[in-house]
């Protein structure tokens, strides 16, 4: 399986796609949040938008963002919204798309990135380090993940 990962642009013909893609993926507790993102493209600066693609078709997305959902101003750049298409799950692309946005991240000068997640066991095994509880903006408890590029 051939797996391109690319970075989107607001001005680029895979923008539409990213936003078809999320307007149908299941991970209903982000849809409304990632849409409005797109839609609008509320990122700032050096956050982007990456998509995974098989078969000139978006199977997976990542962000990297300044902020997220947590009042940690002082933590970032944070890997976010890391998705992948079910019937693509168990081909490693989300570690395709950390290791992407993480070169990505390191030509921008940062020296680590952090991933959020409610999950244990998940990110350890593309190179994360659990570092501590944190809570988020719905006052539930998500772990925080960080590595060093």
């Amino acid at each position: 399986m051939n797996i391109e990962i690319i970075k989107v642009e607001k001005d680029s013909d895979i923008r539409k796609k990213l936003l078809d893609f999320v307007e149908n993926f299941s991970w209903l507790e982000v849809k409304e949040h990632t849409i409005k993102m797109v839609k609008e493209w509320e990122f700032q600066e050096w956050e982007s938008p990456f998509v995974a693609i098989v078969d000139n078709k978006i199977v997976g997305m990542a962000t990297i963002m300044k902020t997220d959902y947590y009042p940690l101003p002082e933590i970032y750049p944070w890997i976010s919204t890391i998705f992948v298409s079910e019937e693509y799950r168990g081909n490693r692309i989300s570690g395709k798309l950390i290791d992407y946005i993480n070169i990505y991240a390191l030509e921008l000068g940062f020296n680590k990135t952090y991933i959020p997640s409610e999950h244990i066991g998940l990110y350890e095994k593309y190179g994360y380090s659990y570092l501590k509880d944190i809570v988020n903006y719905g006052n539930s408890i998500d772990h925080l993940y960080v590595k060093n590029l």
